[in-house]
C-alpha cells in the first residue's frame, strides 16, 4: 500500500464525515467520488469508480433513525476500496470486505459523538462569558480537530498494516472460499436496492428489480440493455394501466 493512497482514503474519511458545508459531505462521501479519488490516486479511475459504485448500492436503502448509523458507509468505502484497488480484488470481493469496516465505523463514529459532550459543557461555560469566539472554536474547530484523529488515523493506519495482510489472507484463502465471498458480494447491492424499495413502500416493484438483476448477473447483458428493457416494460405497464381509463373517458 502506498502512502498516497493511505492518505488519500483518510482524508476522504474525513472529509466526507466532517459535516462541514451545506450537504456537501453527502458527495464527498459517497462511494463514487471516493472510488474516484482511491482510483486517480492508484492510477486506475475505472476500477475503482466500479468498485465504489458496487459498495454505495449495499447501503442504498440504510437509514440512521435519530441519526444513529446501523453501518458506517463512508469507513467501508474509505477502507475497502484504497485495500481493493491494492490487492487486485474484484468488486464483488471488495463488496464483502467492505461490509465489517462499516460496522466498526459505527463505534468511531459513537467516540465523536461521545467527545462533543465536553465541547458542548465547555462552550456553555463561554456562552456565560459572553465569548462568542470560545462558542465558535467549540462549536466548529475543536470538534473537526477530535474528528480529524478518529476519522484519519484509523483508517490511515488500516490501510498501511492491513493492504499485505488482506493480500496474503486471499492468497490463502481456498477457491470455494473465494467464490463464495464473491457470490455474496453479487448479491449484497440487490439487497440493498431491495432495502429501498421495502422503504419506499412499493413491494410489487421487487419482482421487476430482481428480473433485471438476475438478468444482468445470469444472462450477460449490459447495464444499457437493462435500462431499454426496462423502458419498454415500464412503457408497456403504464399502456395497459392507461388503456381503459382512455375508453370511459372517450
Amino acid at each position: 500500500m502506498t502512502i498516497a493512497l493511505a492518505i488519500a482514503g483518510g482524508l476522504c474519511y474525513f472529509l466526507g464525515t466532517c459535516r462541514v458545508g451545506s450537504g456537501t459531505y453527502h458527495s464527498l462521501g459517497s462511494g463514487c467520488f471516493i472510488g474516484f479519488i482511491c482510483g486517480l490516486v492508484y492510477g486506475d479511475v475505472t476500477t475503482g469508480l466500479i468498485i465504489g459504485a458496487s459498495i454505495n448500492l449495499v447501503y442504498l436503502g440504510v437509514v440512521a433513525p435519530a441519526g444513529q448509523i446501523p453501518s458506517d458507509e463512508i469507513m467501508a468505502e474509505s477502507v475497502a476500496i484504497p485495500l481493493a484497488l491494492a490487492g487486485g480484488m474484484d468488486a464483488e470481493t471488495a463488496v464483502a470486505l467492505a461490509v465489517p469496516f462499516g460496522l466498526l465505523g459505527v463505534f468511531l463514529d459513537q467516540i465523536r459523538r461521545t467527545s462533543n459532550i465536553y465541547w458542548c459543557h465547555l462552550a456553555d461555560k463561554y456562552a456565560e462569558k459572553g465569548d462568542g469566539r470560545g462558542i465558535f472554536m467549540c462549536g466548529t474547530i475543536f470538534p473537526l480537530i477530535v474528528s480529524f484523529c478518529i476519522r484519519f488515523i484509523p483508517v490511515f493506519i488500516l490501510l498501511q498494516l492491513g493492504s499485505d495482510a488482506v493480500s496474503n489472507l486471499l492468497a490463502m484463502m481456498p477457491a470455494w472460499l473465494t467464490a463464495g465471498l464473491s457470490v455474496a458480494g453479487g448479491m449484497l447491492p440487490a439487497i440493498g436496492f431491495a432495502i429501498i424499495l421495502k422503504t419506499v413502500g412499493n413491494a410489487k416493484l421487487l419482482p421487476y428489480f430482481f428480473i433485471g438483476f438476475f438478468a444482468v448477473q445470469y444472462l450477460g447483458i449490459n447495464t444499457m440493455a437493462a435500462a431499454v428493457f426496462g423502458i419498454c416494460i415500464a412503457l408497456l405497464i403504464f399502456f395497459t394501466s392507461t388503456k381503459g381509463e382512455v375508453g370511459v373517458n372517450g
